[in-house]
């Protein structure tokens, strides 16, 4: 962790971990705490899923391949908007925050990301955005491949049952019925996707600070991460 000088005017906090960890959630709360622009990552790539779903509905074809996903990139722009105090991930200028949200989207999105030429293609525009500005992003390389000289790196874990009922309560709140054993292999094969990945694997970094709150309440977990932004200062 490298502590700021006072003439730097902006930071970058990058928080990668497993899924069902609650890094959008932390990453939305120290981004606040910082007075810095949140970015979901991982909502960028569920957008780009969503459109290739469709896409293949389309075409009446189970999956397209990976050939016909890259020729699909030019014919997609990936943003965020502000609705009240929350911020949606918009596709082609829709916002589709609750259309990316289910596992079907995440399933496909776990798959796409370990497309090279997609990962490149979100990289540049992540990269972009924290040229000028402060920002906290998550997701599953940020800190080693999209930001490896971030101010703060964190690396958010928890043990895969507890991961899976966190996911099972979400899906179970959003009027869905689910069944906790297909929540939990999901996890469990989220996790072997993404860290066999053969593109920018999930991994720790060297310099990152591990987070494991399987045990802590949210306010005990925002204690100890904003402890650690305020160290930088």
């Amino acid at each position: 962790m490298r502590k700021m000088s006072k003439c730097e005017n902006k930071i970058i906090v990058a928080i990668d971990g497993y899924s069902s960890c609650g890094k959008s959630t932390i990453a939305k709360a120290l981004a606040k705490h910082a007075h810095a622009t949140y970015v979901d990552t991982g909502a960028m790539y569920r957008a780009i899923a969503l459109y290739v779903l469709v896409e293949s509905r389309k075409s009446k074809v189970e999956k397209l391949s990976e050939e016909e996903i890259v020729a699909l990139l030019p014919e997609i722009n990936v943003g965020f908007v502000r609705v009240g105090d929350a911020q949606h991930v918009t596709l082609n200028g829709e916002d589709v925050e609750g259309q990316i949200r289910t596992l079907e989207v995440g399933n496909r999105a776990s798959e796409i990301s370990q497309i090279k030429e997609v990962r490149a293609f979100l990289v540049a525009q992540q990269q972009a955005m924290g040229a000028n500005q402060s920002i906290v992003m998550d997701g599953r390389d940020i800190g080693t491949v999209v930001f490896p000289k971030a101010d703060l790196k964190l690396f958010l874990t928890a043990r895969p049952e507890v991961r899976a009922q966190r996911r099972y309560d979400e899906l179970v709140a959003k009027g869905e019925k689910p069944v906790y054993e297909e929540v939990l292999a999901d996890v469990n094969d989220r996790d072997y996707r993404d860290t066999h990945r053969a593109e920018s694997p999930l991994r720790q970094a060297e310099d990152a600070i591990v987070v494991d709150n399987s045990d802590m309440t949210p306010d005990e977990q925002m204690k100890v991460i904003y402890d650690l932004y305020d160290r930088l200062q």
